[in-house]
């Protein structure tokens, strides 16, 4: 959801939401920390309550530019700067690397930034540039996590479309040295070859699922359902989805030579739940929808399971 974007920047391609700071070339880091709007720190302040007293084993994490209370934490926390997270994909990813885009999330609560991979894969006859995604929050909410995704499309909501089958992803918890573990995480996310390998594979699968139009109708109305006591609105607004999701698998450019198969629709799909407008609904609507996080994208894994099925 766009209110979520507090601040952010993106390489080419506009978000669905416009927000942000467009830039022609991919900046290093230095660049993106600026153009992110992410040059600021975290401090740890104590904690007192209205009657004067010193709350004891926790501390607020607090963003030093304008002091606002991002979340408060345990004395065992430790704070991972937005510096720190462009120090650990450089030296992850090697010399030269470029990010695509990074932001902030929910007034600094949560910040991430997307790399691109020095290597190209061929997947179903594409050529795919992988991306590693780097994901933070400050509020004491979760745990710091990097994975690497051959996701199609960029901006703020390139937080998903990770197939359940062919994820690498590393994690590690507020309460250690990121730098430290800077080996762990290498060997967790660089098997790349072999994970492309499987990724390639599962894609492969997915374009021998031959789909009729009748299967493709279908499949587009169970991932947009109209609710028994919807309004006359909302059933006008569902529909419009439907041909917005429609256009995207039949007439994308990029996917008229991939064929009427299950690759083809997951990428619309993809395409759809990570670029387009939400119209007003319901809360459900835009929970199953539009919910955009690491763990992947409700809608995009509803259509693969169907595919999977078929």
């Amino acid at each position: 959801m766009s209110a979520n974007v507090e601040s952010m920047f993106w390489v080419r391609k506009v978000p669905w939401h416009g927000l942000g700071k467009g830039v022609k070339q991919a900046p290093n880091s230095a660049e993106a920390l600026s153009l992110a709007g992410l040059d600021w720190k975290v401090v740890q302040e104590p904690i007192i309550t209205a009657t004067g007293d010193l709350v004891e084993g926790y501390k607020a994490n607090v963003r030093d530019t304008d002091h606002r209370v991002l979340g408060v934490v345990t004395d065992r926390y430790k704070i991972v700067q937005n510096t720190d997270a462009f120090s650990f994909t450089d030296a992850l990813l090697g010399e030269g690397v470029r990010y695509e885009t990074a932001g902030s999330l929910q007034e600094g609560k949560k910040v991430w930034l997307l790399a691109r991979l020095p290597h190209e894969y061929i997947i179903a006859g594409e050529h795919i540039s992988p991306y590693l995604l780097f994901f933070n929050s400050h509020d004491g909410s979760g745990a710091v996590k990097v994975c690497i995704t051959p996701i199609r499309v960029v901006c703020n909501n390139t937080l998903n479309l990770a197939l359940a089958t062919a994820k690498r992803s590393w994690s590690m918890v507020h309460t250690g040295d990121i730098n430290g573990k800077l080996e762990e995480a290498k060997n967790t996310l660089f098997m790349a070859e072999k994970y492309m390998d499987s990724l390639g594979k599962e894609f492969e699968v997915l374009r021998k699922k031959n789909l009729t139009d009748a299967q493709v109708k279908e499949y587009i109305e169970i991932l947009l359902p109209i609710e028994p006591d919807a309004s006359s609105q909302q059933i006008k607004n569902v529909k419009s989805l439907r041909e917005d999701l429609n256009r995207r698998y039949y007439d994308a450019p990029d996917l008229k030579g991939t064929g009427k198969n299950g690759y083809r629709f997951i990428n619309a799909v993809s395409d759809f739940a990570t670029h387009a407008k939400p119209l007003r609904m319901t809360s459900k609507y835009r929970e199953n929808l539009f919910a955009k996080t690491i763990e992947g994208n409700p809608m995009i894994d509803k259509a693969y399971q169907m595919v999977s099925a078929a």
